[in-house]
Formats: structure tokens, C-alpha cells, sequence
């Protein structure tokens, strides 16, 4: 011990008072110093740091997440498949009848399926003041396609049922083999048959009795576009008004 104490600085000896108890607390203290010491630079030694591995990207999905993506569109195709719309009420139960004579409005008009001759008259804005509503059916019900007319000469009647042709209250547009046909009651079809009288001629013949409330003389068939002297001389004794 007291060869360790000789070998000690000075100031050592100086400040312990080269005392044995003194002395040992300072060796404990130096070394627990140097143990501290020693582990603080090894925790602090540089280390290997392994690579990270490779993340790979993952694939992606259908429908993102989040409110931004096309989740509401899933949500309704996956629902009950929508109802097929409502048939159109405009294409279905109408009927479509022609009204001329003495008629404030004269043409052609859509109505509903099940509507009667006095319907007619009334969509054609009524009758002229005067017009003879004699063996007009204001009753019967009306077919499609048929036409009505209101006091028109040489218009016949025929009976009440749906086959009847379209005239003054039902007047039928045929005529018999050999009889001449009737400029006021006969259809589009039937103007088709005369000779030199093709559909379009046969249009205009119906559209001028239309306008002017129906043919009052065969000689009036000449004002109809079309039908010139020539042709009017072949049609004359085949027709009547």
C-alpha cells in the first residue's frame, strides 16, 4: 500500500492526506469512472445496418376506397332493376277520323278510342249555323280511320254499325259496280282506283274537300290541284259529288 501511495502525483498525496481509506475511495471511484466510461463508447460504436427488402407494389383494387370512387354506382346496379317505362298514353287508344262539311274547324283529328260523332263535331269546333244535322248519328261510336261530314249534298247515310264507312254521321265511302263514285264520301283507296288517279292526286282530291267542305258540283273537280281538262274529261262521268 504504501508503495501505491509513493507513486501517486503529488497533489494526490497533498489532498487525501496519504490516508489508506481515503486512497481506496478514490481508486473505486476512478474505476467505476472508467467502467462508465468504457460502456458509453461501446453503446455508441458504429453498426452494420441491414438493407431493407424490397417492397413490391400491390395490385390494385376494383373499387377504391373512400367516397370519391364509384361506390355509389355499385351500390345501384347491385339494387332491383328499374321498371320499364309507362307506355305512351299519346300511342295507344286513339282514334283518327276526318270531319268536313259545315264545321267551324274542318281536318283531321285525334281522339280517344270510345268517343261518339258528337265528340268529333265538338273537337271540330261545332257545327255552322244553319247545317242540317238530318240522319246524322250523333250517338254512334267512332272507328278509326273513318270520316264525318256535316251536311255535304250527295252525302249518303249508312247504318249505325262500326264497319260503316266515314260520311255525315257514318256515310259509307263504296259504291256499287258501275256506279259512279261519290267525291264527298269516297276514301283515299277508292280515289286510288280511277283512272289517271294515283294516291298523291287522290290526297289532294280529299285535303280540297277538306278545305272547302266538300265537292257541291262535279265541275269544282277541276279547282283540285293537278287535274287538268284532259284529265277532268275522263274522271267526269265516273264520279259524282
Amino acid at each position: 500500500m504504501a508503495g501505491a501511495r509513493d507513486r501517486l502525483p503529488l497533489w494526490v498525496q497533498t489532498r487525501c492526506g496519504l490516508e489508506p481509506r481515503t486512497l481506496a475511495a478514490l481508486t473505486v471511484v476512478l474505476l467505476v469512472a472508467a467502467g462508465l466510461a468504457g460502456g458509453y463508447f461501446w453503446t455508441g460504436r458504429p453498426e452494420p445496418v441491414r438493407a431493407p427488402e424490397l417492397v413490391r407494389a400491390a395490385p390494385a383494387t376494383v373499387a377504391p376506397a373512400g367516397r370519391s370512387g364509384p361506390e355509389p354506382e355499385a351500390r345501384e346496379e347491385a339494387g332491383p332493376p328499374p321498371a320499364p317505362p309507362a307506355p305512351s298514353v299519346s300511342s295507344v287508344g286513339k282514334v283518327v277520323v276526318d270531319v268536313g262539311g259545315k264545321v267551324r274547324r274542318p281536318g283531321v283529328l285525334t281522339l280517344p278510342a270510345g268517343s261518339r260523332v258528337a265528340d268529333a263535331l265538338r273537337a271540330a269546333g261545332g257545327v255552322r249555323s244553319g247545317a242540317d244535322l238530318t240522319g246524322i248519328n250523333r250517338a254512334r261510336v267512332l272507328s278509326d280511320g273513318e270520316q264525318v261530314l256535316v251536311d255535304v249534298p250527295g252525302a249518303q247515310v249508312a247504318g249505325p254499325g262500326p264497319g260503316s264507312g266515314g260520311g255525315a254521321g257514318g256515310t259509307g265511302g263504296g259504291s256499287a259496280p258501275g256506279t259512279p263514285v261519290s267525291l264527298n264520301t269516297a276514301t283515299v283507296e277508292q280515289l286510288d282506283t280511277l283512272p289517271g288517279v294515283g294516291p298523291v292526286l287522290a290526297q289532294h282530291i280529299v285535303d280540297h274537300r277538306t278545305e272547302h267542305g266538300g265537292f257541291r258540283s262535279v265541275a269544282e273537280l277541276r279547282e283540285v290541284t293537278g287535274i287538268g281538262e284532259r284529265r277532268f274529261a275522263d274522271l267526269e262521268p265516273l264520279v259524282r259529288p
